[in-house]
């Protein structure tokens, strides 16, 4: 039985307790990747909304940049090796600094208004935060300070 035959059986919905015991990959237990995620979504969201001369231009890199944040997280997280997880959660944080530039390009080019602009912004420095805390983490279990 396949995967669709399946949910054709039981309904298109998924009831919550189903939800509740869904794989869950070790990442997304991370708050720092739920809050990243998020802002994704919203990110795409806003992209959706941009003129079509921006397709190649500002909602790519956009899209691309906040994409990146999410999956440098989950490749930080999943890595064996120490200074892999801290590599992934470097570059993490330099594509966090990507999406805030971006953000301050729509608001230049009034797509976005300033609130919204620093809404984002904001809300990234937490990311970065937590991307810092992680990176203190794993070097405190590795032993070393740098």
């Amino acid at each position: 039985m396949s995967i669709s035959d399946d949910q054709n059986t039981r309904g298109e919905s998924i009831s919550k307790a189903e939800d509740q015991n869904r794989a869950v990959a070790g990442f997304e237990r991370l708050w720092v990747w739920q809050k990243a995620h998020a802002l994704m979504i919203e990110v795409h969201n806003i992209c959706k909304r941009l003129p079509r001369q921006e397709r190649f231009r500002l909602r790519d890199q956009l899209e691309r940049s906040s994409s990146s944040v999410v999956d440098n997280i989950a490749e930080g997280h999943t890595s064996y090796y120490y200074q892999e997880k801290i590599k992934g959660f470097h570059t993490a944080r330099k594509e966090v600094g990507e999406v805030q530039n971006h953000m301050r390009s729509l608001q230049g080019k009034g797509y976005v208004t300033k609130k919204i602009a620093d809404e984002f912004i904001s809300k990234y420095e937490e990311v970065i935060r937590g991307i810092n805390g992680y990176i203190n983490w794993v070097r405190k279990k590795k032993g070393t300070k740098k």
